[in-house]
């Protein structure tokens, strides 16, 4: 015959019933929302590669269309990307792949559409930034300097690409004759880019032209 349970192992087993009935649906309640948590994750984890994968064959049809010069079938690729898969990061590097493609080919119109894509739609602020400097050199292409404007003063730029902005609306006041607003775009320019950058070459070359010496104790100021 089975004995009976002890004093002792009585009151702990009434100890644990009254907690459990105090705080077991509340327990109960985490742990499922924890679990609920856990394979939510799980199913977002394979929602993303499962993205990643689809929008990866796309854009390998997309990247053979852009080599190829095919541009029907760049454009309906680029467009499925776009439609399926508008948050992916290839998507926007598709989208700026496609704006060089039509730019080399003179279509200059059609490189604008993709470009502004990038602008509205691209969760990575960098290649925002970046379309934004390749919108305002097709303005400056097109010889409109206020929309060249439009695509960067005032914008904020993301770490790195300040003195890409600064310089291009250097580039912007230099054609419209703005000489002292060249200058001082220049110069931010050339002293907000790291030393190691071959580009400051550039931009030391743009101050020349304004009469402006890199080696002077006033610049350096």
């Amino acid at each position: 015959m089975a004995s009976h349970l002890d004093l002792e192992e009585q009151e702990q087993l009434d100890q644990i019933k009254s907690f459990w009935a105090r705080w077991g649906n509340l327990i109960t309640a985490v742990v499922t929302l924890a679990l609920v948590c856990f394979a939510a994750w799980n199913g977002w984890n394979y929602w993303q590669q499962r993205q990643a994968t689809q929008a990866a064959v796309l854009f390998d049809t997309f990247e053979e269309a852009s080599k190829q010069g095919d541009l029907a079938l760049l454009a309906r690729s680029l467009s499925d990307l776009q439609d399926q898969f508008p948050r992916t990061t290839l998507t926007a590097q598709a989208a700026l792949i496609a704006a060089k493609t039509y730019f080399d080919k003179e279509k200059f119109s059609e490189a604008e559409k993709p470009l502004a894509w990038v602008v509205d739609h691209a969760s990575d602020k960098a290649y925002v930034a970046l379309a934004r400097l390749r919108l305002s050199a097709l303005a400056i292409e097109r010889k409109d300097m206020a929309k060249a404007r439009s695509w960067v003063e005032g914008k904020s730029a993301p770490e790195g690409f300040q003195p890409l902005f600064d310089d291009r609306m250097g580039d912007i006041a230099l054609i419209e004759g703005k000489h002292e607003e060249a200058r001082t775009r220049f110069t931010s320019a050339y002293k907000g880019m790291d030393e190691s950058t071959e580009y400051r070459r550039l931009i030391e070359v743009k101050l020349g032209t304004l009469g402006v010496d890199i080696a002077s104790p006033e610049f350096k100021k």
